[in-house]
């Protein structure tokens, strides 16, 4: 039987109240990977041409959500972190070119802050990557992409600062 987005959001769920820390969220991880594996899930949940960002379920206790990613072109973000909160990014199809940020100044309200590259690594079909709190990453899409991603917190209502690029 296909996974549905409520048996998927429940394991999360039951993951996330057992271990609130960081096992917790390695074991959402997992369970990204598993959902990824799931063809029907995918192609329900993930489908192509969908919109660039949907919410597919918000924990109405634990406030953790799963959202749909699809990109039909190239798009890059710039340095980010996911502020007092973490994020997995699950690839469904297409390539994601991720990287690794060293935070050589944190970012506020009263300025932007400065990041360095340390490293980039590919996320092919089936790949999740968790980034705890505070880890700075940056997302490149060369063509069309799809993704599941769990957000710590809805990132809709959390107060995010820049970075900006300086060398290592």
């Amino acid at each position: 039987m296909a996974m549905t987005i409520e048996s998927f959001a429940a394991k999360c769920r039951a993951a996330l109240q057992a271990h609130p820390d960081a096992r917790g969220r390695a074991q959402v991880n997992l369970l990204v990977k598993e959902a990824l594996k799931d063809p029907d899930f995918v192609a329900t949940y993930i489908p192509e041409g969908g919109p660039e960002r949907q919410v597919l379920y918000e924990d109405p206790e634990l406030g953790f959500t799963v959202l749909a990613h699809a990109y039909s072109d190239a798009k890059a973000s710039g340095p980010h972190d996911h502020g007092p909160t973490w994020a997995i990014y699950g690839q469904a199809a297409g390539a994601t070119v991720m990287t690794d940020w060293d935070c050589i100044e944190p970012s506020s309200a009263e300025h932007r802050g400065k990041a360095a590259r340390r490293q980039d690594y590919t996320l092919a079909p089936g790949d999740a990557h968790l980034y705890e709190p505070g880890v700075i990453h940056s997302p490149r899409r060369d063509g069309p992409t799809r993704l599941l991603r769990i957000e710590g917190l809805n990132m809709d209502r959390v107060k995010r600062y820049p970075y900006d690029v300086v060398a290592a």
